[in-house]
């Protein structure tokens, strides 16, 4: 049976092994295109057709097409799960002698915290070999409930060894490290945990099955946007993208831990999460702890913002390898990145960005990589994971919340209601197009639409996630580099997030409603109805008799709040306006 022909899929040619390798030994210049994700589903024959590197070579492609269609179909998950198994080596307990004292490493740590921020204790340990990977680390913590947690510890370079806990309770804690190391194992410490500070919020939530708060029980509204690489931009955009979130209405980023090669996205990082380089390669076995500290700090900055950090792990637009690392590399990759983070409290996690793009990983990796996860993070963060095409199955227990990006060109809030029955979860929709003026369908919405989609997906239960792609003189589109708005949808979607916070119980929960329009709120209470592109000049509504209303005339667009004179009741008709993007609030009078 022929695995590829000349009218496959490029997307299916790049998902094989083999034919990955095949075209990127002979036709670099089309892998490590920027455009390359656009190409996919395009003829690989009329990809290879029309590569400059191919101009007036046919019997080259023809060389690469019999390759190519020569392939046996492959058992990738088997591939991968054998891989796994081997490649992770345990650290080796001979990484001291038997000389060294046990327990002898120098500890310091502070001895108060507080709850709800980090506690940290710093050991100076040994520095030889590589202590990234020939060094575990952990500590369990007791709390004074009794209730236990493990934590992980990490290397930080220069013999520093952390460990880090977002403190849960208020009360004395006493903890023990366990090590391979003799000089790291046994050590024990002790501190005092105060109350949390004024206005400390705690980690955010699933609630009430579809939505989200904080751990004192505040609601908490995801209003998301996107920047995937804004912490590789340098110092001044970086400052600039700070300065705008600050007068924005967005309480959730997506954002990258690695640098993104894509469109618009051709510039180098300054740092690297790896130590090595783009022209001598990279050490995937030693972690660059300066890139973490200034990805660190940029989290906690969002953090002074009140901005959750949804953190992607894993993304496939990448020319430095990050995106192909073998299964061992994959995994404390993993285990590096919690163990540094999972104390911050505004992490969410997300596995990935567009899994399936990363063609080498299967649902056994993702399934493995959420148990890395889960383990090495004590405090439970959100946790989740985007697709491009397929979804993945949200129903896993594993999943906190859908990640959503869209798959219908035009629809793609109104199917909130479907996802919040099929998957009994929150639904997220991080990706339903950007506001912008680029060549790509994902990526040239109105405003106007980008804030009719908050309204939809609002309206039914779930929450929108905006993203902006204007063209740029220096290619500083926001949807992934950051730096300021262009768009007219920020300041709408401010407005919206205020109508939100108003709601009574502070969550919109779909109401019936009418065939035509969602309806939200608490039944005979509180409702609000949404017209979106629709223009009607009035509408009829029906309420309970002997029960007095307030009706307001919100216009979404223009960002007005007009309360009618007066009360009604039973049926009554409302004079609207006859443009579209118009609401109506029904409010009970006490």
């Amino acid at each position: 049976m022929t695995t590829f022909t000349a009218e496959s899929p490029l997307y299916f040619v790049m998902g094989h092994a083999e034919g990955n390798r095949i075209l990127n030994e002979r036709v670099p210049t089309l892998t490590n295109n920027p455009l390359l994700h656009t190409l996919y589903f395009h003829e690989v024959g009329m990809i290879l057709g029309t590569e400059d590197a191919l101009k007036d070579k046919p019997a080259e492609v023809a060389e690469i097409l019999r390759l190519i269609g020569g392939l046996e179909p492959e058992d990738t998950v088997a591939q991968r799960a054998e891989a796994a198994a081997v490649d992770v080596p345990a650290p080796s307990a001979g990484y001291e002698p038997e000389t060294v004292e046990r327990g002898s490493a120098a500890l310091s740590l502070p001895a108060t915290a507080a709850v709800h921020e980090r506690f940290e204790a710093t050991i100076a340990g040994p520095s030889h070999g590589n202590p990234f990977t020939d060094v575990d680390l952990q500590a369990v913590f007791t709390a004074p409930s009794g209730k236990t947690l493990t934590v992980p510890g990490f290397y930080d370079g220069d013999g520093s060894y952390k460990v880090r806990l977002l403190v849960p309770e208020e009360g004395d804690w006493t903890f023990t490290t366990a090590s391979n190391a003799r000089s790291l194992d046994g050590i024990t410490g002790t501190f005092t945990a105060g109350g949390a500070a004024p206005g400390a919020k705690g980690l955010v939530r699933v609630a009430n099955t579809f939505h989200f708060a904080y751990d004192g029980g505040t609601p908490y509204l995801p209003i998301g946007t996107t920047a995937y690489a804004w912490t590789h931009q340098g110092d001044a955009l970086e400052k600039q993208t700070l300065d705008t979130l600050a007068a924005g209405p967005f309480n959730k980023m997506r954002m990258c831990v690695f640098p993104k090669s894509y469109l618009f996205n051709e510039n180098e990082p300054d740092l690297y999460p790896f130590e090595g380089s783009l022209a001598g390669g990279f050490d995937y076995e030693r972690p660059n702890p300066a890139f973490y500290r200034h990805l660190e700090l940029r989290i906690s900055q969002l953090d002074e913002l009140g901005i959750e950090a949804d953190l992607i792990l894993f993304h496939a637009y990448d020319r430095w390898g990050f995106s192909t690392m073998s299964p061992g590399q994959d995994s404390r990759y993993l285990k590096y990145v919690v163990a540094r983070l999972a104390s911050h409290r505004n992490i969410w996690w997300s596995l990935a960005n567009e899994y399936d793009l990363l063609f080498r990983k299967t649902t056994e990796d993702w399934e493995r990589f959420a148990g890395i996860v889960q383990a090495n993070d004590p405090s439970g963060h959100l946790l989740s994971i985007h697709n491009c095409q397929a979804f993945y199955d949200y129903s896993r227990p594993w999943i906190t919340h859908s990640s959503i990006q869209r798959q219908d060109v035009h629809k793609t809030a109104e199917f909130t209601g479907e996802w919040r029955d099929r998957w009994q979860k929150p639904v997220v929709i991080d990706e339903c197009a950007y506001e912008g003026n680029i060549d790509q369908g994902w990526g040239n919405i109105t405003g106007e639409e980008m804030t009719r989609r908050f309204w939809e997906g609002s309206m039914r239960g779930g929450y929108v996630g905006h993203g902006e792609t204007y063209m740029h003189s220096n290619d500083i589109l926001w949807w992934s580099k950051g730096g300021g708005f262009h768009g007219s949808s920020p300041e709408r979607i401010g407005f919206l997030r205020r109508i939100q916070e108003e709601t009574p119980g502070g969550y919109l929960d779909p109401l019936p409603s009418a065939w035509d329009i969602p309806t939200a709120g608490i039944r005979y209470e509180y409702e609000l109805s949404y017209f979106g592109f629709n223009q009607p000049t009035y509408r009829n509504f029906v309420m309970p008799a002997r029960r007095q209303y307030q009706v307001d005339i919100i216009d979404t667009w223009n960002m007005t709040v007009d309360t009618l004179p007066g009360t009604v009741e039973g049926r009554f008709r409302v004079e609207l306006p006859g443009r579209q993007f118009i609401a109506v609030r029904i409010r009970a009078v006490a």
